[in-house]
C-alpha cells in the first residue's frame, strides 16, 4: 500500500517498488547494466545516477541501425535525482530472442514524470549526455527465463515458488538437493502444471516424491520442447523438455530451504481495509483446513461470537496473501486474530461454529493455538498491477470501501503537488462493499508508459457524482487511515493510441485524428462488420507506413468506398514482418497484427456521415446505431458529436466493454485458428 500523509504531503515522495535507492547524492549521471538471463518481460539493470531524476529506458540493438524510437523496449517508472541499484525495467514489448541490449539513461525535460520520448516524436524526455556522448551501457541479455522460491515450511507434499518467468511456455520444476551429486533426473520430485509464456506468481508445486526431511530444494524452469503441454524430461531421459539456460550455458535455478514437520502458522499484518476482507500474510497448515478472522472480543473469552470470517477450504501446504471475506463487516478499527483451523471431519467446509467447537478446532503448537493478530484500519483499500492500457481505460484490480465513494486515477503529478491536475479520470459511484475489475475511463486520453495512482475518494455530499475537482477539494476527499491517504501505485504502458472522431466525406477517406505507435506499424479503418466477425472482410482501407511515434490528421485513402453512412473503427497494426507493407489482410491475420492492450485490440470508433449518401446500413450489414448500442451495452455513452465535430469529453465514441470483448474474440479466434494449422 502506497500512503501518504496528505494530498500536498505526497509533493516529492521517492516510489521504491522494484527500484531501491541506494543513495540520494547524484554528482553525475551514469549506467551499469550487466545484462545475464531474462525471462523475456522484465530486464534489471545494475545501478543507475540521475543528476536530476529521469528514466533508465531499455533499447534494442536496432538503435545501432539509427532506429532511436523504434528501439525502445521499454522504460523504468520515473526516478528521482539519486542513485538506483538493481532497477527493474518492465518491457513493453517482451523479447523474443537474445540481443544486445542499451540501458540509457532519459531526462524528464517536460517535468510530467511520464516518459513521452517517443510518443513526443523524441521532442521530450531525451537522453542525457556527457561530454557529447549519451549516458547508457549495453550487455548481452539471453532470453530464457528466471525463478525465485523461499525458504518455507512444508507438508512434504507441495511447495509454493514465489515467481517464475518464461520466455516461452514450459514448466517449474523441482529438484531435491541430490542434484547437486549430478542426479538429474533422478532428483525430480515434482514439477508444475503447464505454464504459458509470461509471469507467474506463487505457483504450487505438487510432489510425485514427498519430502520427508529437511532439505535444500531447486526450483529448475523447464522447457516444453515437444509442445505438449506435458512434462516428459524424466520420461524420455532427460530428451525432451530440458531446463532454461543461463547465458554462460548453466540451467536457470534458484534454492530454498524446506523444513518438514513443522507446527501450523499464521501471520497477519496490520493494514487498511474497506471492513468487508482482511489479507493474511501467509498461513502453513500441516493438513490442509482454514484461517478464521476473530476480532478483539476473542481475549474476553467470546470463542464464537469474535468470528468475523474464515478463508475457503486451503489444501495442506504453505500459503500466501490469502483473502479472508468477512461475513460480519467491520464498523471501526479493531484487532483481528487470524487463526488457524483444522478440518476435523475431512469435508472441506469450516463446521467450528455450527458444532459448537467439536469439529474444525484451531491448530496448536506446544499447547499454544497457532495464530497471529494485527491492527485493521477500517477506511478503504486499493489494489492496483502494472498493466497495458490502450490510453483509454485503467483496470483497478479490487477496491474495498467502508462507505459508498468512488477510485479515481491520477498521474504522477500528483507528486509535485498537482492535486487537481493530476486526475485522469474516476469511477462510477461505487456501494460500500468489495469491488473487482474497477475499469476507469479516462477523460483525455494517454499516450505514455507511466506510473499511474489509484486513489480511494468519499462521497461526502452523499449525491453519488465525484465533485473533488469541481469543488476544488471541498468535496468528495481522498479516503484516509491513519492520516495517510489510501492509494496504490503502478506502471501503465500503452503499446499504441487511436484517437477518431465523427466525420463526414465524400465515402472515398477517413481522417484518423492521432494515433501513437511504439514500434511504427500502420492505422487501419475498419467498418461496423468487424463486430460480426468479419475480421478481413471489415478493413476498407489503411494508411502508409508510419514510423514510431505520435502521427495527427492521418488521411487514409479507402480500398473499398463507403456508399452510405456507417462506422468506422481505427486500429493501430503493427508492422511484424518489418517489411513497410501492411500485409494483415493478404496473410490472414498471420503478420501486422493489431496492437493489444490488456483489453483487448486498441481501438476507437466515430461516426462516418456520407455526403449525399442514405442515412441508412453500410455495406457490410452494420450501422452506426447498432455500433452505438453495443457500446452502450459495455457501460459507455452512446456515441454522439460535440458542437465542435469532435467526441464529447474524449469518451463519447470509444468501444466500450463489450465492443473490446467482441473484437477480441474475434480477432484472437482467428489468430488461434492459424496457429493450430
Amino acid at each position: 500500500m502506497v500512503t501518504s500523509g496528505g494530498l500536498v504531503g505526497v509533493a516529492g515522495a521517492t516510489q521504491t517498488g522494484s527500484t531501491n535507492a541506494a543513495s540520494q547524492q547524484a554528482d553525475e549521471t551514469a549506467v551499469n547494466f550487466s545484462g545475464t538471463t531474462s525471462g523475456g518481460q522484465t530486464v534489471v539493470v545494475d545501478e543507475v545516477t540521475l543528476e536530476e531524476g529521469g528514466f533508465v529506458t531499455i533499447h534494442d540493438s536496432s538503435l545501432g541501425d539509427g532506429a532511436v524510437l523504434g528501439s525502445v523496449r521499454g522504460s523504468s517508472a520515473y526516478l528521482e535525482a539519486g542513485t538506483y541499484t538493481n532497477v527493474t525495467v518492465h518491457l513493453d514489448e517482451p523479447l523474443s530472442e537474445d540481443d544486445t541490449l542499451f540501458a540509457m539513461a532519459h531526462r524528464d525535460t517536460d517535468a510530467d514524470r511520464a516518459y513521452s520520448f517517443v510518443s513526443s516524436n523524441g521532442e521530450t524526455d531525451g537522453p542525457y549526455t556527457s561530454d557529447g556522448d549519451i549516458v547508457m551501457d549495453s550487455a548481452e541479455v539471453t532470453v530464457s527465463a528466471s525463478v525465485s522460491m523461499s525458504d518455507q515450511p512444508t507438508d512434504g507434499d507441495s511447495v509454493l515458488v514465489d515467481r517464475v518467468e518464461l520466455s516461452e511456455g514450459g514448466f517449474v520444476t523441482m529438484h531435491d538437493s541430490t542434484l547437486l551429486d549430478g542426479e538429474v533426473t533422478g532428483s525430480v520430485v515434482g514439477s508444475s502444471e503447464y505454464l504459458e509464456a509470461g509471469v507467474h506468481e506463487n505457483v504450487r508445486v505438487e510432489l510425485d516424491d514427498s519430502v520427508t526431511e529437511n532439505d535444500t530444494l531447486i526450483p529448475m524452469p523447464h522447457r516444453d520442447t515437444n509442445d505438449n503441454e506435458v512434462y516428459d524430461f524424466v520420461e524420455e531421459d532427460g530428451a525432451a523438455d530440458g531446463p532454461f539456460r543461463t547465458d554462460e550455458g548453466g540451467a536457470v535455478i534458484d534454492t530454498a530451504a524446506v523444513t518438514v514437520g513443522t507446527g501450523a502458522s499464521t501471520t497477519v499484518a496490520d493494514q487498511n481495509s474497506g471492513g468487508y476482507s482482511v489479507v493474511v500474510e501467509e498461513t502453513y497448515l500441516p493438513e490442509g483446513g482454514f484461517v478464521t478472522m476473530h476480532d478483539s472480543t476473542l481475549a474476553d473469552g467470546a470463542v464464537f461470537e469474535s468470528i468475523r470470517g474464515t478463508s475457503d477450504y486451503l489444501e495442506p501446504g504453505y500459503h500466501r496473501n490469502v483473502v479472508v471475506h468477512l461475513d460480519d463487516e467491520l464498523t471501526a478499527d479493531d484487532s483481528l486474530f487470524g487463526m488457524a483451523h483444522q478440518d476435523t471431519n475431512g469435508n472441506e467446509a469450516y463446521d467450528f461454529p455450527g458444532s459448537e467447537g467439536a469439529e474444525d478446532g484451531p491448530y496448536t503448537v506446544d499447547g499454544d493455538i497457532a495464530m497471529d493478530d494485527g491492527e485493521v484500519t477500517v477506511s478503504g483499500a486499493v489494489d492496483i498491477n502494472a498493466q497495458s492500457s490502450d490510453g483509454r481505460t485503467v483496470v483497478i484490480d479490487s477496491v474495498e470501501l467502508s462507505e459508498g465513494g468512488f477510485v479515481t486515477v491520477h498521474d504522477s503529478t500528483l507528486l509535485d503537488g498537482a492535486v487537481f491536475d493530476s486526475v485522469l479520470g474516476t469511477s462510477e459511484y461505487l456501494e460500500a462493499g468489495h469491488h473487482h475489475d474497477v475499469e476507469v475511463t479516462l477523460d483525455s486520453p494517454v499516450s505514455e508508459t507511466q506510473t499511474l495512482f489509484g486513489m480511494a475518494h468519499e462521497d461526502t455530499n452523499d449525491n453519488e457524482t465525484y465533485d473533488f475537482v469541481d469543488s476544488e477539494g471541498d468535496a468528495d476527499g481522498p479516503v484516509t487511515a491513519n492520516g495517510d491517504i489510501v492509494m496504490e501505485s503502478a506502471q501503465v504502458s500503452v503499446p499504441a493510441s487511436v484517437s477518431i472522431a465523427d466525420q463526414s466525406s465524400e465515402g472515398e477517406t477517413v481522417v484518423v485524428e492521432e494515433v501513437t505507435l511504439r514500434d511504427g506499424g500502420f492505422v487501419t479503418i475498419h467498418d461496423g462488420s468487424l463486430l460480426d466477425g468479419a475480421v478481413f472482410d471489415s478493413v476498407r482501407g489503411s494508411s502508409d507506413y508510419l514510423e514510431p511515434g505520435t502521427h495527427t490528421d492521418v488521411e487514409i485513402t479507402l480500398d473499398t468506398d463507403y456508399m452510405d453512412d456507417g462506422t468506422v473503427i481505427a486500429m493501430p497494426h503493427t508492422d511484424s514482418n518489418s517489411n513497410e507493407a501492411y500485409d494483415f489482410v493478404e496473410t490472414d491475420g498471420a503478420d501486422d497484427g493489431p496492437y493489444v492492450a490488456a483489453s483487448g485490440p486498441v481501438v476507437h470508433a466515430a461516426a462516418l456521415t456520407v455526403d449525399g449518401g442514405d442515412s441508412m446500413d453500410d455495406e457490410n450489414g452494420s450501422d452506426a446505431q447498432t455500433t452505438e448500442e453495443t457500446m452502450s451495452d459495455g457501460g459507455n455513452d452512446e456515441m454522439n458529436a460535440g458542437e465542435d465535430g469532435t467526441d464529447d469529453a474524449e469518451s463519447d465514441g470509444q468501444p466500450g466493454f463489450g465492443v473490446g470483448l467482441a473484437v477480441l474474440a474475434v480477432l484472437g479466434s482467428v489468430l488461434l485458428l492459424r496457429r493450430r494449422i
